[in-house]
């Protein structure tokens, strides 16, 4: 994953991205990728739970 944070207390799941970040462009250009799991992930300590975030700028 690339600039996110993930923390899970009791049911509630928080997500922290630095907007201030960038990784360059995307694959196909268009965008500047600010966050990414990088595909679909399991959340911390919920291997049944997945997700996947994207978080760009044009």
């Amino acid at each position: 994953m690339k600039n996110i944070d993930m923390v899970v207390e009791g049911d509630i799941l928080t997500i922290k991205v630095d907007l201030s970040q960038r990784f360059g462009k995307s694959s196909s250009g268009k965008s500047i990728i600010i966050a990414s799991t990088e595909g679909n992930q399991s959340i911390p300590s919920n291997d049944d739970i997945k997700i996947g975030l994207n978080i760009y700028t044009k």
